[in-house]
C-alpha cells in the first residue's frame, strides 16, 4: 500500500476510523526503510519508537476525546535538532554516539501535539553547506534524478518529504537550508521569522541567521505544522481569495543572471498570481552590496566560536572544508563583525519598509535549476560563480533581515528537475505567505504534484 494522503485526510481518516496510527505509522516506516537504501535521506530510522508513539495516538483518538493537531503524523527530525535518547549526530562523525537528554522545544510541543517522530535526516556536517554531500554519512540522492543536487543542508528532510517517506520534517536555514533543498526536491518548506520557533537543542552556526522550520509536501500541511508549533490559526489563512494582494516584483537583484528555465516559470507563476487578483508592483530592492558578503562575516565569525571546544579536542574530526571555515573564522576582525551586525540593522529596516507598498514579495527561489552533483562552479551571463554561492544568491538576504519566507514548486525544467518559487513577507506575517501560497498551489500545482507522487512507486 502506498500512502498518498495528506496530513488533513490522514487525521480524518483516523476520526473515522478508517485506518489507525499504527498502520499508517507502520507503513510509512516500511517505506521509509524500502526507499531509503536509494536515497540516503536518513541517518536513522526509529522504527521501535515511532510505533510506540503511534500506539499512545491510538489509544488517545479511541478514545474519541480531544486530540492534537498532529496526532499519529509521522514527520522527521534534520538530525542537528536534539531528540531524546535518540542518536543525534548533525552529519558529523564526531557526534555519531550523541545521545541527548532531551528533546529541544521543538520536539516537545511537536510530540504534545501528537507528531510520530519517524527518524532523523540525513545533512551536510554540522550544516556548513548548502549541498546534500556528506563523506562520513554518504551523500542524499535527489528523487527526480539521483544525479543532480537535492540542495542542502537540510536535504535528507526535503528528500524523505518529496518521496513521501514522512508527511513533514523539521529543518534549519541559516542562508536557505530549508528553501535550497525545497526548491531542488519540489516541496514546500518555510524559513519563519526570526525567533518565532524556538532553537534552543539545534546546534548553533550562527545565533545571528539561524532558524527553524518546517518542509511539508502542500502549503495546508505546511500551515498545519506551523499551527502546532506555533498555536497560531495557519490553517485559516489556506483560501484562494488574493485578490487585492500587493505582489513585489523586484527590479533588481532578484531578475539577474538566472538560467532561462527559471526565467520562464518565474515569470508564469507571476502571471498566475496577477490572474488570481493580485495587482504586481514593481519593487527596487534597497541594497548597496551583496548581502552574501554580510551573511558570511557574521557566520564565519560565529561558527568558529560556538566549535572552539570541538576544534581544540577534534579537529582531525572534521572535513577539510570545515577546517578552512575555522581558518577563515580566525582572521576575521571584531571590527568587521560589528560592522557586519550594524549593517544587518540597517539592511533589515530598509527591506521591512519594502512591505509599507507591497503584501509580499515574490522571487526565484535558486538562479539555476538543480546542478549536477559534481558541478562546483557555473557561469551565468558571463560571470563565473561558485554553486555554493550560486544557490544561496537569492536566500541568504532573509536569514540577514528575518523576513518569513517560503519555497514552493512553480514547474519542472528541461531536465523535469524541480524550480522553486520563493514569496517572503513583512515580519511576523506568515498567514499572508500561506495565503498567497495556497491561492497559487490550488491554481496551478495539481498537475506538478500527480508527477511527484510518481517518485513514490
Amino acid at each position: 500500500m502506498i500512502i498518498n494522503k495528506s496530513i488533513k485526510e490522514i487525521i480524518n481518516g483516523y476520526k473515522d476510523k478508517e485506518y489507525s496510527p499504527v498502520e499508517i505509522v507502520k507503513e510509512y516506516v516500511k517505506q521509509t526503510k524500502d526507499f531509503n537504501i536509494k536515497l540516503n535521506a536518513f541517518i536513522t530510522i526509529n522504527e521501535e519508537f515511532a510505533l510506540y508513539q503511534a500506539g499512545i495516538s491510538e489509544r488517545k483518538i479511541m478514545k474519541g476525546g480531544e486530540f492534537g493537531i498532529l496526532e499519529g503524523i509521522p514527520i522527521s527530525y534534520k538530525d542537528n535538532i536534539d531528540t531524546k535518547g535518540i542518536e543525534t549526530t548533525s552529519g558529523s562523525p564526531i557526534h555519531k554516539d550523541r545521545m541527548p537528554e532531551t528533546n529541544a522545544p521543538v520536539v516537545k510541543v511537536l510530540e504534545a501535539e501528537g507528531a510520530v517522530n519517524i527518524g532523523k535526516t540525513n545533512m551536510y556536517e554540522f550544516a556548513f553547506g548548502i549541498t546534500s554531500n556528506n563523506p562520513f554519512y554518504g551523500d542524499i540522492r535527489n528523487p527526480w534524478n539521483p544525479s543532480v543536487t537535492a540542495g542542502g543542508s537540510s536535504g535528507g528532510s526535503a528528500v524523505a518529504v518529496a518521496a513521501n517517506l514522512c508527511l513533514g520534517s523539521i529543518g534549519t536555514d541559516t542562508a536557505g537550508s530549508i528553501r535550497v533543498p525545497s526548491a531542488c526536491c519540489g516541496v514546500v518548506g518555510l524559513k519563519p521569522t526570526y525567533n518565532l520557533i524556538d532553537i534552543q537543542g539545534v546546534m548553533p552556526l550562527s545565533n545571528s541567521l539561524d532558524h527553524v522550520g518546517p518542509i511539508a509536501q502542500n502549503v495546508e500541511d505546511l500551515a498545519l505544522i506551523m499551527e502546532a508549533i506555533t498555536k497560531k490559526p495557519f490553517s485559516k489563512s489556506c483560501n484562494t481569495d488574493i485578490k487585492g494582494i500587493r505582489i513585489g516584483v523586484p527590479k533588481n537583484f532578484f531578475n539577474e543572471r538566472m538560467d532561462v528555465n527559471v526565467t520562464s516559470f518565474y515569470q508564469e507563476a507571476l502571471r498566475v498570481l496577477e490572474n488570481l487578483g493580485a495587482i504586481l508592483i514593481e519593487v527596487s530592492i534597497p541594497i548597496s552590496e551583496d548581502p552574501r558578503k554580510i551573511a558570511h562575516i557574521l557566520a564565519t565569525s560565529e561558527v568558529g566560536y560556538f566549535h572552539k571546544d570541538l576544534i581544540r579536542t577534534s579537529l582531525h574530526q572534521y572535513s577539510i572544508g570545515a577546517r578552512k571555515t575555522f581558518e577563515r573564522s580566525k582572521s576575521i576582525s571584531a571590527h568587521s563583525y560589528i560592522e557586519g551586525l550594524n549593517k544587518r540593522t540597517q539592511i533589515t529596516k530598509d527591506i521591512t519598509n519594502l512591505f509599507d507598498h507591497i503584501d509580499v514579495l515574490v522571487t526565484p527561489t535558486v538562479p539555476v535549476t538543480p546542478t549536477d552533483i559534481n558541478v562546483k562552479e557555473l557561469t551565468l551571463e558571463g560571470e563565473k560563480e561558485s554553486i555554493d554561492e550560486c544557490l544561496i544568491r537569492f536566500t541568504s538576504l532573509f536569514n540577514i533581515t528575518g523576513h518569513p519566507a517560503i519555497s514552493m514548486p512553480c514547474g519542472l525544467s528541461d531536465e523535469s528537475v524541480p524550480i522553486g518559487l520563493q514569496l517572503i513577507a513583512n515580519h511576523h506575517r506568515e498567514d499572508l505567505l500561506i495565503l498567497t501560497a495556497y491561492s497559487y498551489e490550488q491554481a496551478a500545482l495539481c498537475d506538478f504534484y500527480k508527477k511527484r507522487a510518481q517518485l513514490r512507486i
